[in-house]
């Protein structure tokens, strides 16, 4: 993080002792009551952003709702405490604190925060807050995805946001679905449960087909993980059945919970076919599960 933010933030910091703290949110509460908090001046804004650092979590909610209520007015102030201050607890408030402010213009500093920020808290608070503004944010996520410099932590908040939006952007949903990144691709398939089990949309389910048979592997494996949600929506069990004889360990593994999930007592016979032949413990150990759950 600059050296240069160090001094400023600290002087921000220095705006608020605890005692000011605890006034200050005691008068936050009238006025977040009478709805009055919006006329708050410039100076009044960066002491309730120095607030989001106190180590009392109940006075951080208040400045955070107050500001919230605020909102586009403490933006700028709070984008850069995000993006800035050394205090790894006011980091971490103001990426929340964005979400509650709404505005989209926060998401480029919430995306900077989630692929920069060495807490993995704030990337987890960036996220969340990203995936708050639905359709706005998923291009943000896939950002992220395609970011070849992102972590296995920043790959799986941003996926995991992505699922989290599903079918509030059932568009950009499907089109990251149909991506050239394996990434992108792999992490839209398990936001598209939403639009084929409440939405019955065809076109998801065209495209959950799509990626049963994707050429990379990594696809297909939430492709069938997805299959073992959806219950009863399509019948994929012969798709998992074939499955089974898949090279890769994993595969067969996710196959055979996709059908243990189903319950799907026509695939019983492969399963016992495949218990007699399998050599990778893992497997051997979840066939042994599904077919005595199957069983019953």
């Amino acid at each position: 993080m600059p050296d240069d933010y160090l001094k400023k933030n600290d002087e921000r910091q220095d705006l608020l002792s605890d005692k000011e703290a605890l006034a200050l949110a005691e008068d936050l509460k009238v006025q977040i009551r009478d709805g009055t908090i919006t006329n708050a001046n410039k100076l009044q804004i960066e002491k309730m952003i120095a607030g989001l650092g106190n180590k009392d979590g109940l006075l951080r909610r208040t400045f955070a709702k107050g500001l919230g209520q605020i909102g586009n007015a403490a933006l700028p102030e709070l984008k850069e405490a995000l993006l800035s201050s050394h205090n790894v607890v006011l980091r971490r408030a103001a990426a929340k604190t964005l979400k509650l402010v709404g505005d989209p213009k926060s998401l480029p500093a919430l995306l900077h925060a989630l692929l920069n920020d060495p807490d993995q808290v704030v990337q987890c608070s960036a996220a969340g807050a990203i995936a708050s503004f639905g359709n706005s944010g998923v291009e943000h996520l896939i950002k992220a995805l395609e970011n070849t410099e992102s972590s296995e932590m920043q790959y799986g908040l941003a996926s995991w946001a992505l699922c989290f939006i599903g079918a509030k952007a059932p568009e950009a949903i499907k089109r990251a679905a149909r991506s050239k990144k394996t990434k992108v691709r792999s992490a839209a398939i398990c936001a598209l449960e939403e639009q084929i089990k409440i939405l019955h949309d065809q076109e998801a389910i065209d495209l959950l087909n799509l990626a049963l048979q994707d050429p990379e592997e990594n696809v297909q494996i939430e492709a069938i993980r997805l299959t073992g949600n959806l219950g009863e929506i399509k019948n994929f069990t012969p798709i998992l059945i074939n499955k089974l004889k898949h090279e890769n360990p994993e595969i067969r593994k996710t196959s055979i919970i996709a059908l243990m999930q189903l319950a799907a007592k026509e695939s019983l016979e492969s399963l016992i076919n495949l218990y007699s032949r399998e050599k990778v413990l893992r497997v051997r150990n979840i066939l042994k599960l599904a077919i005595r759950n199957i069983n019953k």
